[in-house]
C-alpha cells in the first residue's frame, strides 16, 4: 500500500496512520536524504527480526542503524563523547551514519554487536514521523539484486511492486536518490570514515 506524503502540510491523520503502524510493529518503506529505506519501531524486537530476515542480515555480524529526530536524545541509545557530539552537531541533520557504542536502552538484538549506527536525515517526512513517534526508527537501505533496474529502489510505484507484499506501507515522497550515506565509526578515540557516500564530513 502506498501513501503519498509531502515535505510539509501533510494531513495529521495520514501522519498518525504511519505512527500507529510503527507502534503496532509494522514495517515501513520511506524516503530519506540519501536513498529509500526500510524501517520499523527501533524499540520493538519482532519487526526488527522481520527486517533482518527480509534482508538476510545476521544482526550478530552486521551493525543496525536507527534514525533519531535530533541529537537531544541520542545519549539514551548510545555512548557519545563530547568530541563525537560536536562532530555530529556540525554534520547533522545530513547524509551521515555515525557508528557509536550502543547502550542497554536498545533491544537485545542490538547488543550482539554492541554498536549502533545513528542517523538524523535531512528529510522532513521521516524526521516528522520520528518526532511524532517519540522513539527512534530502525533503518536499512532497500536491497537491490545484481543486474536489477535501479528504479526498483528509487521509484515508489516499482518499490511497491517489489516490496509491497512483504512490508505494510510505502511512503511515496517522490523519486529517491541512489547514493548512500557516508559512514563514520566513532567507537574509538579518532573518528574513521569507513564508507564514502553522499555526505562530505565537516571535521
Amino acid at each position: 500500500m502506498i501513501l503519498k506524503l509531502y515535505p510539509k502540510n501533510n494531513r495529521p491523520e495520514d501522519l498518525q496512520r504511519v505512527v500507529d503502524l510503527l507502534n503496532d510493529g509494522g514495517i515501513l518503506i520511506y524516503p530519506t536524504d540519501t536513498v529509500y529505506a526500510m524501517g520499523c519501531h527501533a524499540l520493538k524486537e519482532r519487526p526488527i527480526e522481520r527486517i533482518c530476515k527480509l534482508k538476510n542480515i545476521d544482526p550478530r555480524k552486521h551493525n543496525l542503524s536507527i534514525i533519531c529526530y535530533d541529537l537531544s536524545n541520542i545519549s539514551e541509545y548510545a555512548q557519545v563523547s563530547n568530541a563525537t557530539f560536536k562532530l555530529m552537531k556540525r554534520n547533522l541533520p545530513g547524509p551521515f551514519t555515525f557508528i557509536l557504542n550502543a547502550n542497554s536502552r536498545l533491544p537485545k538484538i542490538f547488543r550482539n554487536r554492541k554498536e549502533v549506527g545513528i542517523r538524523v536525515p535531512d528529510h522532513p517526512i521521516i524526521r516528522e514521523i520520528c518526532r511524532l513517534l517519540d522513539a527512534p526508527i530502525l533503518t536499512t537501505t532497500l536491497p537491490l539484486e545484481k543486474g536489477e533496474d535501479i528504479e526498483y529502489i528509487t521509484d515508489p510505484e516499482l518499490i511497491d511492486e517489489k516490496f509491497g507484499s512483504v512490508t505494510d506501507l510505502i511512503i511515496d515522497g517522490g523519486t529517491g536518490g541512489i547514493e548512500p550515506s557516508t559512514v563514520i565509526n566513532c567507537c574509538e578515540d579518532v573518528p574513521e570514515i569507513v564508507r564514502e557516500g553522499k555526505g562530505i564530513l565537516k571535521e
